[in-house]
């Protein structure tokens, strides 16, 4: 029942968090864009150069504030591929002897049999990184950390003594250190978002709610045991892959966000937002018509009554989302080409499975160089099938 409880707890602090993440984004990304636009004109001797660039850092650090709520809440947007977690741990090791310094001692043993999951890398990585940082700080004085996998059989009496896990086969990651270890009470608050127990401006607190969160929207589980002077340990459950292709990752290539001359459709019903990401397009040479809505979109695309060669849409907007939207659209152009932007989107598995078929995705908080970018993407690939909403 104490397990239940806490699990009901993370599930409303989750959407709380990720409702306010959402709104964040939306503003985040008004700050970046339109202080990377001023910056673009303004020379390196302008006096108030230096002050738009530490706005400009700040809003990218709230910005990473608010992936790793995303990340806690489950809501943000993944890349999963086959993945080994020998081969996430041995790229990691060499950084990690740097992190822990020299009075911590690293011991990674691996199981060279050891299943391969579906999950981001570099969630992974962030998810490790998490865990060998709060070990290091439990451990001031030095110490030992170590850092293991293996395939592990659950079984049903385990998993109904454990809520949220289920039976069956799992690759399991363990780090565990010999440090300070936690009461009772604090173990039973180490996932909260902003719940710490180090001293003022040592942390955030989001450390453990993003490895939470990493774990869980893995389809994983996770366990924790700790006791006062006896060190803890950290035990990640992620269900064996079973799918054999990867996703294929898009290049970044550096140098000049492209231009166009094509015809967009830009639907976001935050009206900072749209109306920077209008801006950005325009200054790249592109024809924008602008919606609020998706209604609104179709009522402008129908009296525009020349062709629109790309939509890009909010996911999660009033009335009608991007998806849906994006449907309606084909209907109207075939072959319409398709850009989701989103910075919390509301059904996480069904949008996943709208981007698995291989439609392109921009995260809030974006910057002109990345909006420019993934516009260019979406208009030279090649057009999906329909049925998005469905």
């Amino acid at each position: 029942e104490e397990q239940l409880r806490q699990a009901q707890k993370m599930e409303a602090i989750g959407q709380l968090a990720g409702g306010v993440a959402h709104d964040f984004n939306n503003l985040l990304t008004v700050i970046i864009t339109y202080s990377q636009l001023l910056l673009m004109n303004l020379g390196a001797a302008h006096p108030h150069r230096q002050q738009l660039v530490e706005i400009l850092r700040a809003g990218e650090r709230a910005a990473s504030l608010t992936h790793q709520l995303l990340a806690f809440s489950r809501k943000q947007v993944i890349s999963p591929t086959m993945l080994d977690l020998n081969t996430v741990i041995s790229g990691m090791t060499e950084m990690l002897g740097r992190l822990l310094g020299e009075d911590i001692s690293l011991h990674v043993h691996t199981d060279p049999s050891l299943w391969s999951i579906k999950a981001d890398a570099g969630q992974i990585e962030q998810v490790i990184m998490n865990l060998s940082v709060n070990a290091r700080d439990a451990m001031p004085q030095g110490g030992r950390l170590t850092v293991e996998t293996k395939n592990v059989e659950i079984d049903e009496l385990y998993a109904q003594l454990h809520a949220g896990m289920q039976p069956g086969p799992h690759a399991l990651l363990s780090v565990s250190d010999n440090g300070e270890g936690m009461d009772p009470d604090t173990r039973t608050r180490i996932f909260e978002p902003f719940f710490t127990t180090k001293e003022t401006g040592k942390g955030t607190g989001l450390g453990l709610a993003t490895v939470y969160g990493i774990v869980k929207q893995s389809g994983g589980s996770i366990e924790v045991s700790s006791e006062v002077g006896q060190g803890t340990t950290f035990k990640l459950y992620f269900p064996p892959a079973t799918e054999t292709e990867e996703r294929v990752k898009s290049v970044h290539v550096a140098g000049e966000a492209p231009c166009g001359s094509e015809t967009i459709m830009l639907v976001e019903d935050e009206e900072q937002v749209r109306r920077v990401a209008m801006s950005i397009l325009e200054l790249k040479g592109y024809t924008v018509l602008e919606a609020a809505s998706g209604n609104e979109a179709l009522a402008v695309c129908q009296r525009y009554g020349r062709r629109v060669d790309l939509l890009v849409t909010d996911v999660v907007m009033p009335g009608m989302t991007g998806c849906d939207l994006a449907d309606r659209l084909a209907d109207l152009y075939p072959g319409i080409k398709v850009l989701l932007v989103s910075g919390y989107p509301d059904r996480p598995i069904v949008f996943q499975n709208v981007l698995n078929k291989g439609i392109p995705f921009l995260q809030k908080p974006f910057t002109p160089d990345t909006l420019a970018r993934k516009v260019r993407e979406a208009l030279d690939r090649q057009p999906v099938a329909s049925g998005m909403s469905g």
